[in-house]
């Protein structure tokens, strides 16, 4: 008799809906997350406004407010409902909301630019048909071209590099895409997301039960609301806890298990500049937009660990080039505001737009640092540049230079 456990999840036997409904039977307890404003529908809520202070006052002490708070997002994600929402993340401080309010103005534009370069092309979705949706892919990396001031603003709060390192630890990789959903736009059918459940049914079969449940360590999901999002509007349905179920990557494309989704979805109404962020292998999906003359606007982020590959390719020589003005009085203001707000602001950029781990590399050409294990990152680069009062066009030069050495190749004559 064989009792080594199966490699793979059976296509001969699928996943127990009663085990599925167990776990999503679960109930969030208030005294789980004591820092948690209230709980709306299993969905932990959290008031930004009541921590704006802690943001710069707070040091990296793991009895600080910033980790404790950290704390409660991990457990979430991990154990928890899987999804919470950061109340006023582009609200609170006058210098977001404008970011926020310049980064749509961006992305209109961005919008009817590519409408004029092709007019006869209707852009896809992941879910809806061509010219259903409004779609900016790579919306990160054209943001920063457009208006490179607002997209600085924008990527310097530190409310999402807390989140981000919350789950991914500290050298992650920010993607993003911009939704537009208009009036009468159809719901998506829940699912699962990167990095299986890009996969199609009979490739997600051919993965371990590991990487099934590794998958999720490897990405966050989040999205910034560009509107409001009244519940008419579709606001996402989350089935909080379902990121626990080890086969929900198989499982999320069965009629049964679709048909569970739509019985017991939960959506929360959301204000412009709310955030929320989920586990990627939570059951979720898009709602309709089921009203008259209104378009649900979200930049949707998907944040990738330093061990996990991105959905998206980001070049970040232009937007470093196009954004090294603003990084240098950024970083004088920081030597001014002796390491308070503004240095965590500057930090939380040189995260967004410079890749935090060096490999893969050629480490005959860039061997690890002194007394490290690895070589200079683009971010220590960015960093080092600023200390030393780097131009922009030294910085570019190093940078070239970096990626020469890492791409280089080995000749044997």
């Amino acid at each position: 008799m064989n009792l080594t456990p199966q490699r793979l999840f059976s296509q001969s036997s699928p996943p127990a809906l009663d085990d599925f409904h167990r776990l999503c039977s679960e109930s969030t307890k208030p005294e789980t997350y004591p820092l948690a404003a209230s709980i709306e529908k299993n969905v932990p809520m959290y008031n930004l406004s009541e921590f704006e202070n802690t943001l710069a006052s707070d040091d990296n002490k793991e009895s600080s407010t910033i980790a404790k708070l950290q704390d409660e997002w991990y457990h979430i994600l991990l154990s928890g409902p899987g999804v919470f929402v950061l109340k006023g993340m582009y609200a609170n401080r006058p210098q977001f909301a404008s970011a926020r309010d310049a980064a749509t103005t961006a992305f209109e534009r961005i919008i009817t630019h590519e409408k004029q370069q092709a007019p006869n092309s209707q852009k896809g979705d992941h879910f809806a048909g061509k010219g259903a949706n409004e779609r900016i892919w790579n919306s990160f990396g054209k943001h920063a071209l457009v208006d490179p001031t607002s997209f600085a603003e924008y990527y310097s709060n530190p409310w999402l590099s807390h989140v981000c390192a919350a789950w991914l630890g500290p050298a992650y990789r920010i993607t993003a895409q911009v939704n537009v959903v208009k009036p009468q736009g159809k719901a998506q059918n829940p699912h699962r997301d990167y990095h299986l459940g890009f996969q199609d049914e009979g490739h997600c079969a051919q993965y371990p039960r590991s990487a099934h449940v590794m998958s999720q360590f490897l990405t966050l999901q989040g999205a910034v609301c560009h509107s409001d999002m009244p519940l008419a509007s579709g606001p996402t349905r989350l089935l909080p806890f379902s990121q626990r179920f080890e086969a929900g990557f198989v499982a999320y494309r069965l009629a049964e298990f679709q048909e569970y989704f739509q019985q017991h979805y939960v959506a929360l109404p959301l204000e412009r500049g709310d955030g929320i962020f989920f586990n990627p292998a939570l059951f979720h999906a898009a709602g309709a937009n089921e009203t008259e003359g209104f378009n649900r606007v979200a930049n949707l982020l998907q944040i990738s660990s330093a061990f996990g590959k991105a959905m998206e390719s980001v070049d970040s020589l232009p937007i470093i080039e196009r954004c090294w003005d603003i990084l240098v009085e950024k970083y004088a203001a920081a030597a001014a505001d002796n390491k308070g707000f503004e240095a965590l602001a500057l930090s939380s950029l040189v995260q967004a737009i410079a890749d935090g781990y060096p490999f893969p590399t050629n480490l005959d050409k860039r061997p690890p640092a002194p007394s490290g294990m690895a070589p200079e990152s683009e971010q220590e680069l960015l960093v080092r540049g600023l200390e030393g009062g780097w131009t922009r066009a030294r910085v570019v030069d190093e940078m070239e230079r970096m990626r020469r050495d890492a791409a280089d190749v080995f000749v044997f004559t």
